[in-house]
């Protein structure tokens, strides 16, 4: 499908009011579980009346995109930066980028200080947070959420001291055992309303109920299964806030009990070792919750496979995240074929190129 599919259509970040839809040449975005996306693109500006339009429109910081593919939105966020380029000819265009809404809350601070009177389930920590951002003047830029519960309950305290970054206390938050995975979803209600919503899964996102077949030799054009065991630990301590109570002393930090995966050593596996900093965790359950969890994510290593799909053959659309495919692979590497199922954990698409329609690239992860 060609590029000119696409349209953007810039609005003000805090009251979504529509300021301008423009067309957009040489799409690229991504969009992940738990990891922020981005979206690229130009702005062609043939004429006067357009300059006029896009100056208005394209203003950094405060400007929210989303993205259209037909009629259907593809991906939303805050539009960061922009550069207007003129060629020798004089030919005028707007190179933009994008980041996915949650990295607004990059820039934004806990300068109060937040505390959990009581264990209180995990999601409403974050929906509290969130609370948090869109009380402070200007901070609401319409993040819905619903009130379902995880299950699990936590006990935080966050200190305006620390000068957190609201992001990281999420990722940190849901980095634990028995954590969650998140992102803000962008898409149109059944009634045609643009919505940015809080998506959480426990322990994952899980999405659709049948599985979507994919092959290779066929719509998977072609694919890539690193395994990188550059971070692979199997036995694994964390470090937390430093004790500095009694000043006649060297502080030391709270450091977690040490978690060894002895099942690895005893398959043949050498001892590696791995440790991780947690600088504001000042409860030892807290820390050996993180220390568990970075264990259990740094055992296996890096493994994630990607594949190519050529998009007029391959149903792809940004529903796919979360959902399981089931992956079918004969080649000379896979003589028996692989049959196996998996997650889709992030999507990359990028425009045509000469010889080469539009593709779009998955991230997979076991099922």
């Amino acid at each position: 499908m060609p590029p000119t599919t696409y349209r953007a259509i810039f609005c003000d970040l805090r009251s979504d009011q529509v300021i301008d839809s423009l067309p957009v040449q040489g799409v690229s975005l991504d969009d992940f579980l738990g990891k922020s996306g981005s979206m690229s693109a130009t702005v062609p500006v043939p004429n006067a009346g357009i300059a006029a339009r896009a100056k208005a429109a394209i203003v950094p910081g405060r400007t929210a995109v989303w993205l259209e593919r037909g009629r259907d939105i593809w991906w939303g966020g805050i539009l960061w930066t922009s550069a207007v380029q003129s060629d020798a000819r004089g030919f005028l265009n707007v190179p933009i980028q994008a980041g996915t809404w949650d990295t607004y809350l990059s820039h934004r601070m806990l300068y109060d200080t937040l505390a959990t009177a009581v264990p209180t389930d995990q999601y409403d920590i974050v929906r509290s947070l969130l609370d948090y951002v869109a009380r402070t003047p200007g901070g609401d830029i319409g993040i819905e959420y619903d009130a379902e519960p995880s299950g699990v309950l936590r006990e935080r305290t966050y200190s305006r001291y620390d000068l957190p970054v609201v992001r990281d206390l999420v990722e940190q938050l849901g980095k634990v055992e028995g954590g969650f995975e998140w992102r803000i979803a962008s898409f149109r209600d059944v009634n045609g309303r643009r919505v940015k919503k809080l998506q959480l899964g426990t322990p994952v996102i899980r999405t659709g109920h049948t599985d979507i077949v994919l092959d290779h030799p066929g719509p998977i054009t072609a694919y890539t299964w690193p395994v990188d065991a550059t971070s692979r630990a199997n036995a694994w301590q964390s470090r937390g806030a430093s004790d500095n109570r009694n000043q006649a002393s060297d502080s030391v930090p709270l450091t977690s009990r040490l978690h060894q995966a002895a099942e690895d050593i005893d398959a043949g596996w050498p001892r590696l070792d791995g440790s991780s900093d947690y600088s504001t965790v000042e409860k030892q359950t807290t820390l050996d919750a993180h220390a568990g969890a970075d264990l259990a994510a740094a055992r296996a290593g890096t493994v994630i496979p990607e594949i190519t799909l050529d998009m007029s053959r391959a149903p792809v659309t940004p529903a796919l995240l979360g959902a399981t495919v089931r992956l079918r692979i004969r080649d000379l590497w896979h003589p028996v074929p692989l049959d196996a199922r998996y997650r889709v954990v992030g999507m990359s698409i990028s425009p045509p190129e000469r010889g080469r329609g539009e593709t779009a690239k998955l991230y997979l992860e076991a099922a």
